[in-house]
């Protein structure tokens, strides 16, 4: 097969894969917390027709080289954590993360996810509890003669009880960081999970050593621009029907050889 087809197939699959990182940012722009990604192109390897500085001659090298490229691929869609807009719901549950961080959510299996959306509920306990019912830690258990509940910047959750009974210090909402947010693996569910590229997390109380603050009665909105997405979709649409062209005019080329020679 000749060379500029496969190479120009690796372009289409390329776009492809970018066209659905795109989509899957435009899917999520409503959704609580959510990073936005972007696609991570590299060129693949070279084939090497001519070295550089190779012997031309007796006493001559050759200044620059022939290498033929075999195509792109994309490499990783990467996680870009810059933070989202602070929406005012008013909800005493709802929290939002100014700054870095991330909730600690507990799983069914016992293992520790990582959110920042915080959008809570109160569980038939009293316990503070994901949408899907998964538990914030460490757990925070609100009591049934609760009037209000106030959740400090840093963190620190007390409530006010009926009948003057007065105020009762809960505990303390805590947060995690790690080293390289980007190495989180998303799980769904407005999820991600520890990994070795993103390190251990350091578990921190707000305000704290670079962790974010708590404010209460936001939500941390999703950070895709929607504008900037369209107009990557649009570039990514004309690279692939460029990349299409170039498999159309190297099949018209061939075909040319094989009527006249």
């Amino acid at each position: 097969m000749d060379a500029s087809l496969f190479i120009s197939k690796t372009g289409l699959d390329a776009q492809q894969r970018r066209m659905s990182v795109i989509s899957n940012n435009l899917a999520n722009v409503s959704t609580t917390g959510f990073k936005r990604e972007r696609a991570v192109f590299e060129d693949l390897l070279y084939q090497n027709i001519r070295q550089a500085g190779g012997q031309t001659g007796a006493d001559t090298q050759a200044p620059i080289g022939l290498l033929m490229g075999t195509g792109t691929r994309v490499l990783a869609n990467e996680k870009i954590h810059n933070q989202g807009n602070i929406i005012t719901t008013d909800n005493a549950l709802d929290l939002a993360i100014d700054g870095d961080g991330f909730f600690q959510i507990s799983q069914q299996d016992g293992t520790i996810a990582y959110s920042r959306d915080g959008g809570f509920k109160l569980s038939n306990l009293g316990q503070l509890v994901t949408s899907n019912g998964d538990l914030l830690q460490p757990v925070i258990t609100l009591p049934p003669n609760t009037s209000s509940v106030t959740i400090g910047r840093d963190g620190i959750v007390s409530v006010e009880l009926f009948a003057g009974q007065g105020q009762q210090v809960l505990g303390q909402i805590q947060i995690s960081r790690f080293l390289n947010n980007a190495g989180l693996q998303p799980i769904g569910s407005n999820l991600y999970k520890e990994t070795i590229a993103s390190g251990v997390p350091n578990v921190l109380n707000p305000g704290l050593e670079g962790a974010g603050i708590i404010r209460q009665g936001t939500l941390e909105a999703s950070n895709v621009n929607v504008v900037e997405e369209m107009v990557n979709m649009i570039e990514t649409q004309r690279a692939y029907e460029v990349n299409s062209k170039s498999i159309s005019a190297t099949d018209g080329m061939l075909r040319f050889l094989n009527n006249n020679l």
